[in-house]
This record gives structure tokens, C-alpha cells and sequence, in this order.
């Protein structure tokens, strides 16, 4: 048996795999109910056979992995591989950034699998690029290789913002005075629903609202203008992000829409902005036109990047 776990900000996601590659088992923890991953971990393992104890273990982390020691950096949690892997006993411990393991998902995605938005057609062989907003924004690329793929993870969420009219650097301006700088996790995230919300309520003279998340996309969902332009505004800076990383790492393969808020909300996105947002970049449109994008809505999307890291094959 090995061990899968997918673990952001807000939930834990972890599943078995046994000897033939199938997903066993899967099931989600809320973080807010314990105090580190090695609790998480432990508690989903204990839960399990002893003749299921995992040999190997493959962990999609959302936060930047620079060494050893793993910071979370949305939520208070940190830990070491070494002391991980020794305190769950496992010969073999692989841990790639949440978005790295979306990336190496991707290839895998069928039709049923993803929702295109707009027109365009993937190059053969070409990079693919994946995106999505959540606790945070994650971003990572897949580049084609000799002898395969090759997942490029970085820190993309933390780019600075850009406006692309005068609504939106009110906006941003706004946002800098609360917060200083202002990346595009910093609006493109649940948190960032809000802190886009109370953007525009300074913006219209309504004071500073306290709302969180869930109620900016229930306000949207009822009708309520202003929360309806945020949701607007959160679409038209994920197009143009979305873009700007299409033209970075030349994803003309495709561009991916993961995380946990977009594939909700896959039906206001067609209706929205995202789209043209994409393809509006002056003399690179036909280039930008040319490279369709996806929502993924597959569920548990990361275990099938993790089942390859493992060497499992589809």
C-alpha cells in the first residue's frame, strides 16, 4: 500500500493506493480540527489495517518546497520530511508542491474530466500551464520533455496585480492602502473575495462590510450588485492572469482553471469576463485565441498527479 494526501490550507485529502494503482479509501479532515499534517496523517493511518500500513507516501503541500522543513504559508503548520517519514515509517517519502502535483495531473485529464471555456485548440506537445484560487492562488506549468514531462512549481500566486482600467486600479489601490503590496493571491483567493468586496464597498462610499467568503458568493448568488460585481471583477483578474502566465511559459497546450472556488462556479465563469480578459493582449491575440482553457472538474484532481509521481500509470 502507499499513502496519497492532498493538503491545503483548509482540508486534508488523503487516500491508499494498493498494489494495481487504485485509490482506496479516499477521505477529507477539516485542519481546523487538529494541530499539524503529522496529526492528519497519523489519525487517517490508524484508521486503516495494520496489513494496510503504507511502505511509501506521496504529499501534495500547499506551500513553496524549498528544503526539508516545509512552512505552510496559509495556515500555522510546518514540518520536517525527515522526521515525517521516520515517524510514519516509511522507506520512501516524495512531497511536491499542491499545484506540482495538479500539473503532472494534467496530461491524464480526459473530456469528462475538465469544462472548456471559450474557443481554442491544445498544441501537440506543447506546455500546459494550471492556475487556481483557493485558500491561495497556486500556479505551476508542465513542459514537455525527452523523455516525458517535466512540472515547473513556483510561487506565480505572488505576482503583483495589474490593472486593466480604472475600476480595477481604484481597486488595487485600495487594497495597497490596507495591505501593502498587492499580488494576485491576495485578491484571487477565498480570502481575496473578500478583501476584493471590501475594495469596491470603500470604492461606492458602504463603509468597510464584515463578510466573509461564503458570504460574498451567497450575495452573488442572490442577486446583490455589489457582490456581483466582485465575483465579475474576481473572473476579469483571473483572465488576465491567466493570460499573463499563457504568455510566460508559452502554454499553448492549454491553461488550466483548478483550486477550490472556480469549479463551483463553472456556469458564471462561461457567462463572465474570464475569457476575453484571456485573449485581450493587443498584437498576441490570435497567439492567445489560439489556446483553449480548461476548468478542472475532476474531483481529487491531485491524486492522480501524486499516482504518477508513485509511477503508477493511468
Amino acid at each position: 500500500m502507499d499513502l496519497i494526501a492532498d493538503i491545503g490550507a483548509t482540508n486534508a485529502r488523503c487516500a491508499l493506493i494498493d498494489d494495481k494503482g487504485k485509490v482506496l479509501s479516499p477521505k477529507t479532515f477539516r485542519n481546523a480540527d487538529f494541530n499539524g499534517i503529522e496529526e492528519v496523517l497519523e489519525g487517517y493511518v490508524a484508521q486503516r489495517r495494520a496489513t494496510d500500513h503504507p511502505k511509501r507516501a506521496a504529499l501534495a503541500i500547499a506551500a513553496p518546497i524549498t528544503g526539508d522543513r516545509v512552512e505552510m504559508p496559509n495556515i500555522s503548520w510546518s514540518f520536517s520530511q525527515t522526521q515525517l517519514k521516520d515517524r510514519l515509517k516509511l522507506g520512501r517519502l516524495t512531497v511536491v508542491n499542491d499545484f506540482a502535483a495538479l500539473a503532472w495531473a494534467l496530461p491524464g485529464l480526459g473530456p469528462r474530466d475538465k469544462t472548456q471555456i471559450g474557443e481554442g485548440e491544445p498544441a501537440p506537445r506543447a506546455a500546459l500551464a494550471v492556475l487556481g484560487p483557493g485558500s491561495g492562488l497556486g500556479v505551476a506549468s508542465l513542459m514537455p520533455s525527452t523523455d516525458g514531462w517535466t512540472v515547473v512549481a513556483g510561487e506565480g500566486g505572488h505576482v503583483t496585480l495589474a490593472a486593466y482600467n480604472e475600476e480595477e486600479e481604484r481597486v488595487i489601490e485600495s487594497v495597497r492602502s490596507d495591505h501593502g503590496h498587492c499580488s494576485a493571491e491576495r485578491v484571487l483567493s477565498g480570502p481575496g473575495l473578500v478583501v476584493l468586496y471590501t475594495a469596491l464597498a470603500k470604492i461606492v462610499g458602504r463603509g468597510t462590510p464584515t463578510v466573509t467568503p461564503e458570504d460574498v458568493s451567497n450575495l452573488a448568488r442572490q442577486g446583490e450588485p455589489l457582490a456581483c460585481r466582485t465575483r465579475d471583477m474576481f473572473f476579469a483578474f483571473l483572465g488576465t492572469v491567466a493570460s499573463n502566465l499563457a504568455l510566460t511559459v508559452g502554454a499553448r497546450g492549454g491553461v488550466y482553471i483548478g483550486g477550490g472556488i472556480v469549479p463551483q462556479l463553472v456556469d458564471a465563469l462561461k457567462k463572465s469576463a474570464f475569457r476575453e480578459r484571456f485573449v485581450d493582449k493587443g498584437r498576441y491575440r490570435d497567439y492567445l485565441a489560439a489556446i483553449p482553457t480548461y476548468v478542472i472538474t475532476q474531483q481529487l484532481p491531485a491524486f492522480q498527479g501524486l499516482r504518477t509521481l508513485l509511477g503508477y500509470r493511468r
